[in-house]
């Protein structure tokens, strides 16, 4: 079996970019970064984001949340065109440890973003002990995020996002800090919470292994403006494992592909 282009089959899209372009400045300092750039997300489904450092993928997952403009292409989110942050979008942010803010408890931490939602107080940090059970963090609520490791850190940055109750949620490189262990032990926890939850879940990353570990789908990114250059189906299902399934040929053959392709940039 074989990796797969992506099959042209009726699906419901919860996401939809078409001829998306982004600069920065004008005249002798205009820099483009992405031009005509097509995205399409299923409801449901993994999708990582694979590029060189540089590229513009921070700059694409800004767009896609609505904090950035584009100049130019359409962003659709459940069938509303993205002008701003959007209901059913949440992102969980490289810098973490800088999104929480450090005079709150993990509790109000994950609460704090449903105020906006008419929600009581009591809900709020219902929830939030909730998901901060979901991600491993039973009875931590009381503790401030400085009283934590890095890893505890974005589990809390994890559980604020789910507990928004969006139905797409944006990470940006969520892992890069982390060391290895940590990595693959965060990396397993938002697959089963994917899975659990069937959440949609998009993903910029540089690393080529952890977009194909994760994603159903790996859309790769290059070219200078950057553009979407190949994407592929990984076919690796749900029982996932990190040393099972980077030993599968298919995923080495995937690898090599998208390593070609980014040499070409």
């Amino acid at each position: 079996m074989t990796i797969q282009d992506s099959p042209t089959v009726a699906t419901t899209h919860v996401m939809q970019v078409r001829g998306m372009s982004m600069s920065y400045g004008t005249g002798a300092s205009f820099n483009p970064i992405l031009q005509d750039l097509d995205l399409d997300v299923v409801a449901g489904e993994f999708v990582s984001i694979v590029g060189p450092s540089g590229v513009g993928k921070t700059t694409l997952l800004r767009c896609l949340s609505g904090l950035l403009s584009p100049q130019s292409g359409t962003i659709t989110v459940s069938g509303d065109e993205v002008h701003g942050p959007h209901p059913d979008l949440a992102v969980v942010f490289q810098d973490y440890s800088r999104s929480l803010m450090p005079w709150m408890t993990t509790r109000e931490n994950v609460a704090f973003p449903l105020q906006g939602k008419g929600m009581g107080k009591a809900e709020r940090l219902a929830l939030a002990d909730e998901n901060l059970a979901a991600v491993g963090l039973a009875g931590q609520g009381d503790k401030y995020p400085w009283e934590m490791s890095g890893g505890m850190q974005q589990r809390v940055a994890i559980a604020r996002a789910l507990a928004y109750q969006a139905k797409v949620l944006l990470m940006d490189e969520p892992f890069a800090s982390g060391d290895a262990q940590t990595r693959f032990d965060l990396e397993d926890l938002v697959l089963k919470l994917q899975h659990e939850l069937g959440v949609t879940i998009l993903l910029v990353t540089h690393d080529i292994d952890e977009a194909l570990y994760l994603a159903d789908k790996v859309v790769v990114i290059a070219e200078k403006p950057a553009t979407v250059v190949d994407v592929i189906e990984t076919g690796f299902g749900e029982d996932r494992d990190q040393l099972a399934t980077k030993a599968d040929p298919r995923f080495a053959e995937a690898r090599a592909r998208i390593m070609h392709r980014l040499k070409k940039d």
